[in-house]
């Protein structure tokens, strides 16, 4: 039964038809983030929520027809502040919903449309934000739905952006794939409360660039639902003045227990400093030849599963949770430095100062087991002055963290473009290209069977103070082939624009295809351009497909940094050009081994003419020493067999292996 009132004696009320419409119990959760201040916002589906608006991003009107709930939605274009800044962009392939997410949250179409931000490209350094104004009733409190799907990106871990509601910033640093376990393409949403005394007559959503080092300007928005809160019985904002009676009334209870608090906070504290200087002094536990933590039995990883290492796991230590809380401030985000597939990295501070960089796993994602498996069975039996150092490790809680020497300048990547770090002279990322090359020569040769990195591009080589480069992140690398085999067949890992054409192909892989990508590196150092840029010309996308055709006319030069051109040498150019070409051979058996790259890179620095002044080099005099036939060699011959021997001897050498490991032996508990 059903009752209308009318407002007048003369006025009457009349329904034509109801319907109702079956809402799964999901549809609204009981919980929600509070936009200001953060915090959590408990019995959301108890409230009377009437909608405003609802809005489809960057895609067409959606009729009740077309939505599972016989649901309205506009189009963004009236509601943008600038559309000039933004472009819509349309995804055809199949979306995927995160658990949670059903096509009764927002049909297909929301998600496989978004709104990005127009100059999101490889090369572009705008800082601006892209913003919807809506008009709203002031003094109401509201909850905004967030839909989002990363249709834009070519990798997990490639889009990285703000949301602000207002001037708040509500998601700083936004990674898609982290929610979605490194799917792409897969639905997600997110509610945020606006309490009623920070709401007024307008109402802006924003997204933006993120600030990090070495993320490209991008964001999206898919789609986005603003409803006002007109029911009771969750977390409202109280009226003003009932807080001022409430606070008359509680303030001496508070007082008594803001009191009690301090002293407890205060105890707990020395508590825990006492209990974290005990524990920093033992737990630098050595990996044991039994297992992965023999010390620390009923630590698991995600999976629940115990990792065993073989003979070498005893380089490694094993640091608790607590002392790298302490190292990174809790995990503060104003530390992170730097994120990858596999987490973020965090600048930390042990409590002796040593500075460390902290890369933590995704404790939900399974796909970050066997490269956190694998980087500390590489690294813990890999000493060479060219590799980053693996400083401990930490399986508690649940939790998947590398720790690794802290690396002072950053990427050769961000070096290059896309951030306001200074130019690198030509001499500079020689230096750099023969440090990498020594790094991988030294994967490919200095064990008894060749490791392969899989993954080398410009992101991965990291530089100390003095700009000496180490090669990192080895979670995708593989150990090379069998004495009588040619290749290993393994699924196809690697960075897009980066990848072997061979290896993509037949799915074989060999250290040639380490060779291929550290050729594409030096191409991208030559030239100061990502790999891969979209927003370039069709025959510019592609970079190591661009360069070639330069280098095959004899015309390199015109492709060169702007910034570096004029100093170049000729023939330090032409050599260079030489070794590319060689390096993106298309067939892994013309291309040369890591050691020949790595002598013509050195022949190149010294035709250059700075060979004699680079300390880094010193104390290998094979090229200095190079008889007149050597020097006038032609494009491609080898150096010889013992003189490779004495460069490995010399990078590994007890000075160098000491210089670098240094913070290994301090005093506090190693």
């Amino acid at each position: 039964m059903m009752r209308l009132r009318s407002k007048g004696n003369n006025s009457i009320a009349f329904v034509n038809a109801i319907e109702v419409v079956s809402a799964p119990d999901t549809l609204i959760a009981d919980t929600a983030t509070i936009v200001n201040p953060p915090g959590k916002y408990q019995g959301l589906s108890d409230q009377l929520l009437e909608k405003i608006y609802r809005v489809n991003m960057g895609g067409p009107q959606i009729s009740p027809n077309n939505d599972t709930l016989w649901r309205n939605w506009e189009t963004d274009q009236k509601f943008l502040l600038n559309s000039a800044l933004s472009r819509s962009v349309k995804f055809p392939g199949k979306i995927s919903h995160e658990e949670g997410t059903t096509e009764e949250i927002a049909p297909n179409i929301v998600y496989s449309t978004a709104t990005e931000l127009a100059a999101a490209s490889n090369t572009s350094n705008a800082q601006f934000n892209v913003t919807w104004q809506f008009s709203v009733e002031a003094n109401s409190a509201y909850l905004i739905r967030f839909h989002f799907c990363d249709i834009v990106s070519k990798a997990a871990g490639n889009l990285y952006f703000n949301v602000y509601v207002n001037s708040w910033a509500v998601a700083s640093n936004l990674d898609l794939s982290s929610i979605t376990f490194g799917q792409l393409a897969t639905a997600v949403y997110m509610d945020y409360v606006l309490e009623a005394n920070d709401a007024s007559e307008k109402l802006d959503i924003s997204i933006g660039p993120s600030v990090l080092n070495g993320v490209l300007p991008d964001g999206i928005l898919n789609g986005l639902e603003i409803m006002k809160i007109n029911g009771s019985g969750g977390s409202p904002v109280t009226p003003p003045s009932s807080k001022k009676n409430l606070v008359i009334i509680v303030a001496p209870i508070f007082g008594v227990i803001a009191v009690t608090i301090v002293v407890v906070v205060a105890l707990c504290l020395i508590l825990r400093k006492r209990k974290l200087t005990k524990q920093y002094s033992k737990s630098w536990v050595p990996f044991s030849i039994d297992g992965f933590t023999s010390h620390s039995t009923g630590s698991r990883t995600s999976n629940g599963t115990a990792f065993t290492l073989g003979l070498n796991g005893n380089f490694g230590y094993r640091l608790s949770f607590a002392i790298l809380q302490e190292a990174t401030n809790n995990f503060d985000e104003n530390w992170v430095i730097g994120v990858g597939g596999f987490g973020k990295v965090y600048k930390g501070v042990l409590s002796d100062d040593t500075k460390v960089a902290v890369k933590r796993g995704n404790p939900k994602s399974q796909q970050g087991i066997n490269e956190f498996h694998t980087e500390i069975e590489l690294l813990s039996c890999l000493r060479h002055r060219h590799l980053v150092s693996l400083i401990g490790y930490c399986d508690e809680r649940n939790e998947m963290i590398l720790v690794y020497e802290y690396m002072e300048k950053g990427t050769l990547k961000s070096h290059l473009y896309g951030s306001d770090m200074p130019s690198l002279r030509w001499q500079q990322r020689l230096e750099i290209c023969i440090g990498a090359a020594r790094g991988l020569h030294y994967l490919h040769t200095g064990q008894a069977k060749a490791i392969i990195h899989r993954d080398v591009k410009s992101a991965n080589i990291l530089l100390d103070e003095t700009l000496s480069a180490k090669v990192a992140d080895f979670g995708l690398s593989k150990t090379g082939p069998e004495l009588d085999q040619t290749h290993v067949s393994t699924a196809v890992k690697g960075s897009f624009g980066y990848l072997d054409p061979e290896y993509f192909r037949r799915q074989q892989l060999t250290e040639k295809s380490d060779v291929y990508s550290f050729g594409v590196v030096l191409l991208e150092v030559l030239c100061a351009r990502p790999v891969i840029d979209p927003t370039l010309p069709r025959e510019m996308v592609n970079l190591a497909d661009w360069g070639m055709k330069w280098q095959k006319r004899g015309e390199l030069e015109h492709i060169v940094d702007s910034r570096i051109i004029g100093s170049i040498r000729p023939e330090s150019l032409k050599k260079f050009g030489v070794t590319i070409e060689k390096c993106l051979a298309d067939s892994g058996i013309e291309r040369p081994s890591m050691g020949d790259v790595l002598w013509n890179l050195e022949y190149a620095l010294q035709l250059q003419g700075a060979y004699a002044g680079i300390s880094e080099l010193n104390s290998i005099k094979r090229i200095t020493e190079l008889s007149p036939q050597v020097q006038n060699i032609n494009a491609f011959e080898s150096a010889p067999a013992g003189e490779a021997a004495t460069s490995l001897l010399n990078d590994l050498s007890d000075d160098s292996v000491n210089k670098v490991f240094s913070q290994l032996i301090k005093s506090e508990g190693r």
